[in-house]
């Protein structure tokens, strides 16, 4: 992996697909004279997926392609038929994806082909057919599809090992990490030769394991200092932790300070970081003085297995691993925990809709159910503002805007758009319609018809 394309943190943007628009149509045979609505349903729109893929080993893709959209539902036919489902849209991520919503863990990705719905797809719309009833045999009024929810994501990248190689620059992980794996690291006698996490396969007396050498990290690192605060987090998923030190120490510190210091960037980026099993690593025996460094921190650390290695001339790595694989033993790998979304109140109850005055003349309306209830609403189909009116009325939306203050010409703002405001010409039952829009004749309300009849009855009792 090289620097430029080792990418472990992006943003992205996900669009999932509408649903399809409703039909509006009716049967028209001959010999059938009341063919009736056959205004089929659109199709649903495709959701986004988020899914574990072992091959992957960077986010740099999506870096690059941060625009993610699902394709939208096919719009419903004529003789009932259903538009087409859209397909979904599934995105690659590498294992030990972590992918967060508002600050939030909603996904923890660590198993090969595991899944997250991230957007979920609108319904289609339905026809006319759907809406027919005992009373309404004739509707003239079909859904428009609804909009698929749209997110935004951050992924981070958390390494996937079994084995973390942490340590100041220059200690000899990379070297390490060549010596027991074919991994082929960049190697040199200058500080932060590895600028990206490198992975390798160890297999030692049969067991194998996944060994991740994370860049140097130095003084500091957990405030944000050098490479090491980038990839700290790569090993947290580790079991147990390589430290390797040279005996030579690092940066005017001795071998002991070198070894307290990464101690402490463990613990004050993670306490459960620092818990973790540790093997301390006494690197470049070939050097003058290793021995007495090693016996020092043989009797500081007797708690923690210590080893004194050249990893160059491959001298006393076997007995690394042989540690490596007793610890690994008594530290089984641990499922991932289940992301569990915090449930509302028992009491809680989120307001269907919000009014609030942007100006003098404009009252904005803002809900995700209402600005659903708007954007599904055909507005060249008078029967369709009709229902869209009632529906203000019934859930105290309409009371809501009249305590606001609108009147007659008041604007609302609603889904982007901007709507006039017509009270006044509204009865109890009915929005103020002309009598022909789009080609329809606007049907007689039930208060239209009874007054009609009492009209009548009303002349003949004069006659």
């Amino acid at each position: 992996m090289q620097a430029n394309n080792f990418l472990d943190r992006v943003k992205i943007y996900v669009k999932a697909g509408k649903g399809g628009d409703g039909c509006l149509s009716f049967r028209r045979e001959k010999f059938i004279e009341f063919g009736g609505p056959n205004g089929g349903n659109g199709g649903r729109g495709g959701d986004v997926y988020l899914q574990a893929e072992p091959n992957l080993t960077t986010l740099q893709e999506l870096a690059y392609n941060p625009h993610i959209e699902a394709g939208n539902g096919a719009k419903g036919g004529t003789y009932n038929k259903t538009g087409e489902d859209a397909e979904d849209k599934v995105i690659l991520v590498p294992l030990g994806t972590v992918v967060k919503q508002d600050g939030v863990t909603i996904a923890d990705l660590t198993l090969p082909g595991q899944r997250a719905l991230v957007a979920r797809g609108g319904r289609g719309g339905r026809g006319n057919q759907s809406f027919k009833t005992q009373t309404n045999t004739a509707p003239r009024i079909a859904e428009n599809g609804q909009p698929g929810e749209e997110v935004t994501l951050i992924l981070e990248l958390k390494v996937l090992a079994d084995v973390g190689l942490v340590g100041f620059p220059n200690a000899g992980k990379s070297t390490f990490l060549s010596a027991v794996s074919a991994a082929r690291p960049k190697i040199a006698d200058y500080p932060f030769t590895t600028l990206n996490p490198n992975l390798g396969i160890c297999t030692h007396k049969g067991k194998s394991f996944v060994v991740a050498d994370i860049p140097g990290i130095i003084e500091g690192a957990s405030d944000g200092k050098g490479l090491g605060h980038q990839f700290l987090k790569h090993i947290e998923r580790t079991r147990v932790l390589v430290h390797m030190t040279d005996p030579q120490g690092f940066d005017g510190l001795d071998a002991l300070k070198s070894i307290k210091v990464i101690e402490d960037e463990l613990k004050n980026f993670s306490k459960e970081l620092y818990k973790k099993p540790r093997i301390l690593v006494i690197n470049k025996a070939d050097i003058e003085g290793a021995e007495k460094v090693f016996e020092k921190v043989k009797k500081k650390y007797a708690k923690m297995p210590v080893f004194l290695i050249s990893a160059a001339a491959a001298q006393g790595i076997g007995k690394v691993l042989d540690e490596i694989i007793k610890i690994l033993a008594k530290n089984p790998i641990v499922a991932p925990k289940e992301i569990k979304t915090a449930g509302p109140a028992i009491h809680a109850v989120a307001p269907m809709f919000t009014v609030t005055r942007l100006d003098e003349d404009r009252v904005q309306i803002s809900g995700k159910k209402i600005e659903e209830f708007i954007s599904m609403t055909n507005f060249s189909q008078p029967e369709a503002v009709q229902r869209l009116r009632g529906i203000f009325k019934k859930i105290g939306l309409e009371k809501a805007l009249l305590k606001e203050g609108v009147t007659d010409g008041s604007v609302i703002v609603a889904c982007g758009k901007e709507f006039e405001w017509n009270g006044s010409e509204v009865d109890e039952e009915v929005s103020a319609l002309p009598d022909r829009i789009g080609g329809y004749k606007r049907r007689e309300t039930k208060a239209e018809r009874l007054a009609k009849r009492k009209a009548r009855r009303a002349a003949k009792s004069g006659d």
